[in-house]
């Protein structure tokens, strides 16, 4: 039987991902380029006016992708997203603090864009006083990042935030050294915001996206936290303690699966429920729960929109959480953390007996 689906996440959910990452990454490289630029930064291989026409075609590039990262966000459907949560700030149901710095990052873009192609008509003074907004979309672009995006945690965009902040740093303080004919106060001034802003953006990521529960305090619908807190009520089953089994085995290991698995009803938003409670190898080597939430089809399964996975020693079975990252049919390759961040990744081969309502299966853990 495929519960399951012959389908993994929807691809809007990839593409506002993606798209997210890259806006953000391009935002980062025009900033830096809007940093040598100013400078009137220059070599022989990069003369001053291909800076400054890579620096423009970038940051309408960024433009180009958050506009992808909007639709690709409303399309999905599955937060509460409309068009407008895009342009007017702090007004959506979703998260509406983190969705609304991404609203303020897009409406500082667009008003850069719009008038760097009035600049003629607005003159230059006006034309540079809106051009310092690139660097506030910076930050709040970053805030948005880590207040909403489901990557947050990853190891992977983890480097990717760090190298950003590094790459603007380092360059914001080159254009401070450089301004020896701006007053000493600006200079310092913008010195320690150059430091200050990444180090408040850390300290406040630190105890916030990256701690447990950050989903129900940052402003997620209660209906979504009550379908998945009452899915995971619906898979909980007895499981069988094991002695001796206050650790999983050191990674790479396999393991046979075997347990039972449960499917709700369509609720009101039309997203059913499946939830998989498994053991492996008796419970010698871990408790397994996972619970998926998506779209029936009709040919039977789900299109998953959201997932959650638990995963640890018998005594201990949400030791690892994270969720699916792969959904082919019968195969679940997840990604898991403990509390230390210590990673593994979880291949998971199911076989699903309707009748009974029993799962059997095999576990890879690397």
């Amino acid at each position: 039987m495929s519960l399951l689906a012959a389908t993994g996440p929807s691809a809007y959910w990839y593409l506002t991902r993606g798209s997210g990452v890259v806006a953000l990454l391009l935002l980062t490289a025009g900033i830096v380029l809007g940093v040598l630029t100013s400078t009137r930064w220059a070599a022989r291989s990069w003369p001053r006016f291909v800076v400054s026409g890579l620096h423009r075609n970038l940051t309408l590039l960024a433009l180009a992708f958050v506009v992808v990262h909007v639709l690709t966000t409303i399309l999905d459907g599955y937060a509460p997203i409309g068009l407008k949560d895009a342009v007017i700030p702090f007004a959506s149901r979703y998260r509406p603090v983190w969705v609304g710095f991404g609203a303020l990052a897009f409406d500082f873009l667009l008003a850069l864009i719009v008038t760097s192609l009035l600049r003629a008509r607005l003159g230059f003074r006006m034309w540079r006083a809106v051009h310092w907004l690139a660097y506030a979309a910076w930050p709040v672009a970053l805030v948005h990042a880590f207040g909403t995006g489901s990557d947050a945690r990853t190891g992977w965009f983890g480097l990717l935030a760090l190298a950003s902040v590094g790459a603007v740093v380092l360059s914001v303080l080159w254009r401070v050294v450089e301004a020896r004919s701006a007053p000493g106060s600006l200079r310092l001034a913008g010195g320690v915001a150059a430091l200050a802003v990444p180090a408040l953006i850390g300290a406040w990521a630190a105890g916030g996206p990256l701690a447990h529960g950050w989903a129900a305090r940052a402003g997620t619908p209660s209906t979504l936290l009550a379908s998945a807190s009452a899915s995971r009520q619906a898979v909980v089953t007895k499981v069988v303690t094991v002695k001796g089994s206050g650790s999983l085995p050191s990674a790479p290991f396999a393991a046979s699966l075997s347990g039972s698995f449960s499917e709700s009803g369509a609720s009101s938003d039309g997203l059913v429920t499946v939830g998989l409670n498994a053991s492996a190898d008796s419970g010698s080597k871990g408790v397994l729960q996972v619970t998926l939430r998506g779209v029936p089809l009709q040919e039977g399964g789900i299109q998953m929109t959201g997932s959650s996975v638990d995963f640890g020693p018998s005594g201990s079975p949400q030791a690892y959480s994270g969720q699916i990252v792969s959904l082919e049919g019968s195969r679940l390759v997840a990604s898991v953390q403990d509390s230390s961040g210590n990673s593994l990744a979880l291949d998971i081969v199911l076989r699903l007996d309707p009748s009974s309502r029993t799962l059997s299966g095999s576990l890879r853990v690397t």
